[in-house]
């Protein structure tokens, strides 16, 4: 049985990516999912751990994964999209798939995301998520996107990128620059016309989560042959 090794946000949980773990468990792939203290915890978690503590406690539960000799599959949503394109490359002879969803690319700035948001619960809630957000914790995440510039152009293994074209936090024009940038020769971008950057969770998600499902199986008839 091939497993699925799903990683969740910045400040937020396994929750993100729960419905997608549920899904690939229905269609018989083993789905791992974990929360990253510092990532998705409380405030003085974020205080506490940076990106390399992020990027460890994922490769702690990678090498898990791989100790069970079954196939892996990386799929990595918003900040856990960066930490697992980092891991596809450190690992790249092991990994069988890589699926972006919402990678945080190009994120847009707080004046922009707050531009973007389209009702007031919604402002209040952001509103509250960068007032209880610590400083280290937003410029760890910064510094890594920046490192991920890196990363891309070092990913050889198959990749499918998902965007939502309402994404109020990642700016669309990211899922073109990976497109352009991962060397990869199987790689599939889904641009997501109703969806925003809860991917898992908008009213498109069953088809995007039937999409990952075909790429992922798609990759393993491929190796099989």
């Amino acid at each position: 049985m091939d497993s699925c090794l799903f990683i969740h946000g910045f400040t937020g949980g396994i929750h993100e990516i729960s419905p997608l773990s549920l899904f690939m468990e229905q269609h018989n792939y083993h789905s791992r999912t974990f929360a990253i203290k510092g990532l998705g915890g409380s405030r003085q978690d974020l205080l506490q751990a940076d990106r390399h503590e992020w990027r460890r406690v994922a490769e702690e539960e990678l090498q898990g994964l791989l100790k069970t000799g079954n196939r892996v599959h990386l799929i990595g949503f918003s900040t856990g999209a960066l930490i697992a394109s980092y891991l596809s490359v450190q690992y790249q002879a092991r990994i069988k798939s890589l699926t972006l969803l919402s990678a945080p690319v190009f994120p847009l700035n707080t004046l922009e995301i707050l531009k973007t948001l389209g009702s007031v619960s919604m402002l209040r809630n952001y509103l509250r998520k960068f007032g209880s957000t610590p400083a280290k914790a937003t410029r760890e995440f910064q510094r890594l996107v920046r490192e991920s510039f890196e990363i891309y152009p070092r990913i050889e293994i198959p990749t499918l990128i998902v965007q939502g074209k309402r994404d109020h936090l990642v700016k669309t024009k990211s899922a073109g620059f990976l497109q352009q940038t991962i060397p990869s020769s199987l790689k599939q971008v889904m641009m997501v016309e109703n969806s925003g950057h809860m991917v898992c969770h908008c009213q498109d998600s069953e088809r995007i989560m039937k999409e990952v499902l075909q790429f992922i199986k798609g990759t393993g008839e491929q190796i099989s042959v």
